[in-house]
């Protein structure tokens, strides 16, 4: 374990730095700007699959971006509950037969590709400053209102909000699932957007980045805060308004918006998103919640129960129980 401070002191630890004072009314005033989608496509796929229908889902963000997701539904006439998946720092979404064990359990899929990364949404967004390695950085020293992950979150929020509205959606049973990067935009979808009754997250990224600060996570996707201070500014002289300013994506802050049922998984050896940083969100939790810890475990692959325990936890079921 990395961490520099004991289980008990994580069982209680809030993060190192405050949520901002207007932290709900700034995103309660972003979820107003960008309104209702009304521009989208849903194109179906000729895929010769019997039981599931599966279609490439787009609509236009605010600032012209367009968002791509995979859209997969049961062939069934009635409303469905649906599960939104988002994926790591940098990726896609999973191949379109990787959803298919939820179709099988009678769930609609919804798979983002993040904007900018390496699927097939596209980013028109411009940037000044640094923009040779990473988004986590992209916008932080020119204020809040140009952050990158601010226009991510609410591509979420957005997509999250257009599919409920389907009619064969079952608006009542929403779920958001992802892992590392998809596990904080599954936060965030449950934050931003309250039609979302169940949030399923494994080892979030974008949580306490003056505790990452500290801990120095140099490697990825932490380490282009890191180029950062070296090659622009060295001696720190921005740490306080570039902190000031992640603190509007920062995971942590977002938790007093959660309503619905939280799942998150942590590994205690987790090196890049570390333990402390995702304490730092579930401690700020005031609802539903469960933590399931595990000691041997990183930021990798969960290969052993995790799969069958996560689908228990988004159907109900009971695979692999004795």
């Amino acid at each position: 374990m990395i961490e520099n401070i004991s289980l008990e002191e994580l069982e209680k630890y809030l993060g190192k730095r405050d949520t901002p004072k207007d932290f709900k009314e700034f995103w309660n005033s972003q979820i107003k700007k960008v309104g209702t989608i009304t521009e989208y496509k849903v194109n179906k796929k000729n895929f010769d699959v019997d039981f599931v229908d599966c279609s490439d889902l787009t609509f236009k963000s605010l600032n012209g971006s367009l968002i791509y997701a995979k859209y997969l539904k049961p062939k069934t006439k009635n409303k469905v509950p649906v599960l939104f998946h988002f994926h790591g720092y940098q990726g896609r979404s999973s191949d379109w037969s990787e959803y298919f064990k939820y179709i099988l359990a009678g769930f609609a899929v919804v798979a983002m590709d993040v904007r900018g990364q390496a699927g097939q949404s596209t980013d028109c967004g411009i940037f000044s400053g640094n923009t040779v390695k990473g988004q986590l950085i992209r916008g932080m020293t020119e204020g809040r209102e140009n952050l990158f992950f601010k226009e991510i979150f609410l591509d979420v929020y957005q997509l999250i909000e257009l599919v409920a509205n389907f009619d064969e959606i079952d608006e009542k049973n929403m779920i958001t699932l992802g892992a590392s990067q998809g596990g904080a935009l599954a936060i965030i979808g449950g934050a931003l957007n309250p039609k979302i009754n169940k949030i399923i997250s494994i080892y979030p990224f974008l949580s306490d980045f003056k505790r990452v600060l500290d801990l120095k996570l140099t490697c990825e996707p932490y380490d282009e805060l890191f180029r950062y201070f070296k090659y622009t500014d060295p001696l720190y002289r921005t740490e306080d308004s570039v902190l000031k300013a992640l603190d509007y994506i920062d995971v942590k802050n977002f938790a007093t918006f959660i309503k619905g049922d939280l799942k998150l998984i942590t590994g205690l050896r987790d090196e890049i998103c570390a333990p402390s940083t995702q304490y730092a969100f579930y401690n700020r939790v005031e609802g539903k919640k469960e933590h399931l810890i595990l000691p041997e475990y990183g930021h990798e692959a969960l290969n052993v129960e995790m799969n069958d325990l996560i689908m228990n936890w988004i159907t109900g079921g009971r695979i692999g129980e004795n």
